[in-house]
């Protein structure tokens, strides 16, 4: 007489003989000897619980051992057979696994060399690439000197460029009143407020907007020997962590030399070392001033400053010759000569044709000064101290003769990181973007009229 016996929920083992059957358990129904009479699976069972209890609870063996172990039906004793198409189906996938086993370890070992050497072709192409993108780079600049040494119109060679060679120097008027173009009247007040926007680049450089120009686009120039300039559409895209990425490029045919660069009406105005200048061993010092077209990127024009002997105009920036200026006025320049080492001298320049129109010798010292801007025709000279502190305009020189020195306020800047490697005025904002040890600054200005006592 058969006897019946439940598997556990657990599926750890058989109930004892003659406990009661739960529904949808599998039964197994045994002999007074023990053996295993009949299996049954309780309603409700489809047939993938079937392959479920199959496939996890039959022992990696396949072979059921003894019938019965300590009264209980355990599925690990059974003496059960698996039928054949059973253990045929699983050689079958265990042959199959085995197989795509070593299938993808012979795949994997033919892969990997051929992915090193396409890395290694791809580093080949790379550098060949960057090798052709520099040669390219230098033969753009072999032409555009060759368009600047050899000019359609006007024919003259560059040394003969109005303004170039001792002896045009006398051209530019000397020390006369200059006669305002604008109804500017405005002087500063104070230095109202500071906002230090970031970091970017080195300790030295220039950034700006043009003064002129109808866009928000920012310039960038870094470092005082560099021919590569950035340009962001705007001020927001300036300031964000990964800034580089979103700034166009702009190379320039020959290194500007310190931080006097100039942005004014859609042309980058900078001085160049040729041969002999400043620093270049040779017998006289002057820069050439070149006006360089953003938009084309192409020389428009250039000229040697009509200057002999230059000296770094001020005693804290030693990299900086010719510091190019703008305001509502136009175009000036602030440098200094060995004829008269202890000031600085205020040229006012023609946008057009880089013609010096007039020159002064101001009584702004060169010790301690740092930067130098114009407003309203008249020379604010930034003075600091070595290692740097506070910063101050401590001299100033109205070229028009409407602000006497007595009427000149003497204002001091915010406290900052260290000391002014340029500054830019812009009139339509009436700010001044400072580079201050690596930190980009913008000043706001209080202004009021000349006429007005301190």
């Amino acid at each position: 007489m058969g006897q019946e016996g439940p598997l556990s929920s657990g599926w750890g083992g058989w109930g004892r003989l003659g406990t009661k059957v739960r529904p949808g358990w599998p039964v197994c129904t045994l002999n007074t000897s023990g053996h295993l009479v009949s299996f049954s699976v309780g309603s409700g069972w489809a047939v993938k619980d079937w392959l479920k209890f199959v496939l996890f609870h039959i022992p990696d063996s396949l072979a059921w051992a003894s019938p019965l172990l300590h009264g209980t039906c355990n599925p690990a004793a059974l003496s059960l057979p698996i039928p054949p198409s059973l253990q045929e189906r699983l050689a079958q996938c265990q042959d199959q696994s085995s197989r795509h086993a070593a299938e993808l370890r012979d795949f994997k070992n033919k892969m990997l060399p051929l992915l090193e050497a396409a890395e290694k072709e791809r580093e080949a192409l790379r550098t060949e690439a960057d090798t052709i993108s520099g040669r390219v780079d230098r033969l753009e600049r072999e032409v555009d000197y060759l368009e600047t040494q050899n000019p359609a119109l006007p024919c003259v060679e560059l040394e003969e460029k109005g303004t170039g060679g001792p002896e045009a120097k006398g051209k530019g008027r000397r020390n006369e009143k200059y006669d305002m173009v604008t109804d500017c009247g405005y002087t500063i007040s104070q230095v109202r407020s500071m906002k230090i926007l970031k970091r970017f680049g080195g300790p030295a450089g220039l950034w700006t907007k043009d003064p002129m120009g109808p866009t928000e686009k920012i310039y960038v120039l870094d470092g005082t020997l560099n021919d590569t300039a950035f340009v962001f559409p705007r001020l927001r895209d300036f300031t964000l962590a990964m800034a580089a990425r979103k700034a166009s490029r702009v190379r320039v045919p020959f290194p500007w030399v310190g931080t006097g660069q100039l942005v004014y009406d859609g042309f980058l105005y900078y001085a160049r070392r040729p041969p002999g200048g400043p620093g270049g061993g040779g017998g006289l010092n002057t820069l050439q001033l070149i006006k360089f077209h953003l938009a084309n990127r192409t020389v428009v024009d250039s000229s040697v400053f009509p200057a002999e002997g230059l000296i770094p105009p001020y005693g804290l920036t030693a990299d900086t010759y010719i510091d190019l200026a703008a305001d509502e006025e136009g175009l000036w320049a602030v440098y200094a000569t060995r004829e008269d080492d202890r000031h600085l001298c205020l040229a006012k320049l023609d946008p057009q044709t880089l013609d010096t129109e007039q020159q002064w010798d101001t009584p702004c010292p060169r010790e301690n000064a740092e930067a130098a801007f114009v407003i309203c025709g008249t020379l604010y000279v930034v003075y600091n101290t070595r290692p740097a502190s506070r910063a101050r305009i401590q001299c100033s020189f109205d070229a028009s003769g409407t602000l006497t020195p007595e009427r000149a306020a003497l204002s001091y800047f915010p406290r900052r990181y260290g000391a002014h490697a340029s500054l830019r005025y812009n009139p339509r904002e009436r700010q001044l973007y400072a580079w201050d040890d690596g930190y980009q600054i913008i000043y706001k200005l209080e202004m009021r009229r000349k006429e007005e006592e301190v």
